[in-house]
């Protein structure tokens, strides 16, 4: 039975990052500034502006979600993280975590969430779990990441 937690632990930057390098979908410059995001939680709690939300099972995390309002934006949130372990994938974890993602955001007064990821064909999963998450593909930026491979924006609204 998976649960859903907000608290960070001392033991999740550990987590994050077995759960980022497993998935094989992010570049190794990628994984200090997802464990970086954490610690900041547990550094400065609230005052971070990240929000996490990690989907356990018998006391091992599964997937996480890292997100937050953006500043200067009247009800706009950023899902910064996604990740499920690789060993987890495919089972609905993603989807039952970005429900939960949307009904807290929701509960926070946010009235959309951007979601980013690359143009890669690797990536074709990724975008598919945002459009039959309800999300609209808003923007695409060539080249961005680096020659070849864009960045693609995906949005949700609630209102």
């Amino acid at each position: 039975m998976i649960t859903f937690r907000t608290e960070t632990r001392s033991d999740d930057p550990d987590r994050v990052r077995d759960i980022i390098v497993s998935t094989g979908f992010f570049y190794d410059i990628e994984v200090p500034v997802a464990i970086e995001l954490v610690q900041d939680r547990i550094d400065y709690g609230e005052e971070s502006g990240y929000h996490f939300l990690f989907a356990d099972e018998d006391g091992e995390t599964l997937a996480y979600a890292c997100f937050g309002p953006i500043a200067g934006a009247d009800g706009s949130f950023d899902l910064y993280w996604i990740a499920t372990h690789g060993g987890q994938r495919g089972k609905g974890i993603g989807t039952l975590l970005l429900g939960e993602v949307h009904e807290t955001i929701r509960r926070m007064g946010g009235r959309l969430v951007i979601a980013e990821t690359s143009s890669l064909e690797k990536y074709a999963p990724t975008r598919r779990f945002y459009l039959n998450a309800g999300y609209t593909e808003e923007a695409r930026i060539a080249d961005f990441y680096k020659e070849g491979d864009g960045k693609v924006f995906f949005v949700r609204r609630f209102r």
